[in-house]
């Protein structure tokens, strides 16, 4: 089965669907380590890591493209959802972003309809009008046969435009072929049903992550309000980013690392340097 047919059987499936964000190999080779069938490749966290900086726009199609190269050779069997952003400019460069992770092995792609670039503000994603939002949801769904990748179609403008304006945008996602849907910074339950509701069984997509000025239910809850799945993008980085301040810390300390260090076997092992010597005795040439 392709990465697309394997996420289509995925969200098939009953259960709540729990996605750790991921941005480089080794978050995803944990990731998929840890049991899990799908991650998402983040925009936040790629800004964080490449940049060490802030998800204001600033990460380009071809940064976001080799960290999700990086995701797909440490983690092969990961299905990704990758996160296409805003397309990277009009419908012609929707479908270039949508056609190059379709023949990457992405399993699905988000695309958005905020305003680029961002005004100079952190604050706030005013949103194209409408119809030219459903001309880059049309032209993702038609690039998108090439491969069967999945679109998911997010809203970004219920804190600018408000709810009854993000309905409407869902309820033409859906008519336009979108597979997954995705109201952003809903306010409360009440918001988050309506959103559900107008994906017309189509599945719903969350972000789980506590912070953010949204309705943040935990996963329990999540599936309870409709959604089909979820994403965490805070998950992992977060502790990662502590756990580099400890070890930091630590060594300014006079130490050599935070207590909360692998151990140096578990570490290797993590990497794979057993895996590496298992599979090179094969190539030994014997003397």
């Amino acid at each position: 089965m392709t990465p697309p047919d394997r996420m289509r059987a995925l969200l098939a499936r009953p259960e709540f669907i729990a996605m750790p964000a991921v941005w480089d190999g080794l978050s995803a080779k944990l990731a998929s380590g840890a049991g899990f069938a799908t991650a998402f490749l983040s925009g936040s966290c790629v800004a964080a890591s490449r940049l060490g900086g802030p998800d204001l726009d600033l990460i380009s199609f071809g940064e976001m493209f080799d960290s999700f190269t990086m995701v797909r050779r440490a983690a092969p069997d990961l299905l990704v959802l990758a996160d296409g952003d805003h397309g990277y400019g009009n419908p012609m460069n929707v479908q270039r972003t949508v056609r190059a992770y379709g023949q990457a092995g992405a399993a699905a792609i988000l695309i958005e309809d905020k305003i680029t670039p961002r005004a100079l503000t952190a604050a706030g994603k005013p949103c194209i009008p409408r119809e030219e939002a459903r001309m880059k949801i049309r032209a993702a769904v038609e690039a998108a046969k090439d491969s069967g990748i999945l679109i998911l179609a997010r809203t970004d403008c219920r804190p600018t435009a408000g709810i009854d304006e993000a309905v409407a945008r869902i309820e033409m996602y859906v008519e336009e072929g979108a597979d997954i849907l995705f109201l952003d910074s809903p306010a409360d339950d009440a918001e988050i049903r309506r959103a559900v509701a107008a994906a017309k069984g189509r599945p719903s997509f969350a972000v789980l992550s506590p912070g953010g000025g949204r309705a943040t239910p935990n996963q329990e809850q999540a599936a309870a309000l409709g959604f089909r799945i979820g994403t965490f993008p805070t998950g992992m980085i977060s502790p990662a980013a502590a756990g580099m301040k400890a070890g930091l810390a630590a060594i300014r300390a006079g130490g050599s690392e935070a207590a909360g260090a692998l151990p140096a076997a578990e570490h290797r092992e993590m990497l794979g340097y057993g895996e590496y010597d298992t599979q090179a005795k094969r190539f030994i040439v014997q003397g």
